[in-house]
């Protein structure tokens, strides 16, 4: 991956997120790097996975990244990465508070993973695979028939493409990403955004393909209690994924296990908009086929947009300070006792 460029050219495209995603680049203006990790050919478009940085911390800093869009038909997850993003571009044009704690963090977006899923309205993407099932990872526990995974065929949703293929080239500069910017950090997160279960937002960690604990368990539940302790009242239910439902193919248990492999700190996160509760409110939404996964009415959206940005502000105020709230060598047990009987012990 080469270094952050500002040299591509300004082109329409039929995705309306990635020609939002232009607009916010120019508005950063020198406080924004951009590139473009790959292009997705479809349709006759070259449709581009673009990468952004804010800020201008070097790589022996921490880091978070904020990625959404990994499945095309949960388009809200990358309008409220978006949301986010504009927020903070526009603070840093008056905050030299802000531009001082960026310094200090390596922030990094990856808005829109799956273009072609975004344009042809599917969760897999322009090949009919599921990203999100495509990794190289087969489950432990038995997980649900089809959701779960599979391989019979692209006309079924959460398709994770023919056994000892190569993972489709999205999920590669994701990958690759993670690998040259976050695990060489000394603290990394990322926060996936997602959307279409339940009637709460949720708060995912690997695993997805077992239920036993990982290793950085009291890492995990440290950052539970810090999110508890500093906004008591918040909306989320934090919880391993495996306790929801377990999965093949999972990229973020992929990347952690390699991290992990690597002695690296890299705890992967996934936040779950609770679209079932759209629903419920609005149950027209069932007619149209965004209206299973995005909040169609227009105050309904704005309210979804500013409902998480609290969350978000608070992981990277917690990357750039986790010196402060990592348990040390002698805490570690406690916090892993204390997380095993929350979320494990029956």
């Amino acid at each position: 991956m080469g270094p952050l460029s500002f040299m591509y050219p300004k082109i329409h495209f039929p995705v309306n997120e990635l020609n939002k995603i232009q607009q916010l680049i120019e508005l950063g203006g020198g406080n924004v790097q951009h590139e473009i990790l790959d292009t997705v050919e479809f349709r006759g478009y070259r449709l581009p996975l673009y990468l952004i940085k804010v800020g201008a911390a070097g790589p022996d800093k921490p880091a978070l990244a904020l990625t959404g869009g990994v499945h095309g038909l949960e388009k809200i997850g990358t309008q409220v990465i978006l949301a986010f993003m504009e927020s903070l571009l526009k603070q840093l044009i008056w905050d030299e508070g802000l531009k001082e704690e960026l310094n200090h963090l390596q922030l990094y977006f990856l808005p829109a993973l799956n273009p072609a899923g975004m344009m042809r309205k599917t969760r897999a993407n322009g090949n009919g695979i599921d990203l999100m099932r495509n990794a190289p990872v087969d489950a432990e526990a038995r997980v649900p028939p089809l959701l779960g995974g599979h391989r019979l065929t692209t006309r079924i949703p959460w398709y994770r493409g023919q056994k000892g293929q190569p993972m489709q080239k999205e999920a590669v500069a994701l990958c690759d990403f993670i690998r040259e910017r976050l695990f060489p950090a000394p603290f990394s997160m990322a926060l996936d955004c997602h959307s279409g279960f339940g009637f709460n937002d949720q708060i995912w960690f690997p695993y997805a393909y077992s239920k036993e604990p990982i290793y950085h368990l009291p890492e995990i539940f440290a950052l539970r209690n810090l999110l508890f302790e500093t906004y008591p009242n918040h909306v989320y239910t934090f919880e391993p994924q495996s306790r929801v439902y377990t999965s093949h193919g999972d990229l973020w248990d992929y990347l952690y296990m390699e991290a992990k492999a690597g002695n690296r700190l890299f705890l992967p996160i996934t936040m779950e908009m609770g679209s079932w509760l759209w629903i419920k409110k609005n149950p027209r939404q069932l007619i149209q086929l965004l209206g299973f996964f995005h909040p169609v009415l227009p105050h309904r959206l704005r309210r979804v947009l500013r409902r998480h940005l609290i969350f978000i502000d608070f992981l990277k105020n917690a990357v750039r300070s986790y010196g402060n709230w990592l348990p040390d060598k002698h805490q570690r047990k406690h916090y892993e006792l204390a997380a095993l009987s929350l979320w494990y012990e029956s």
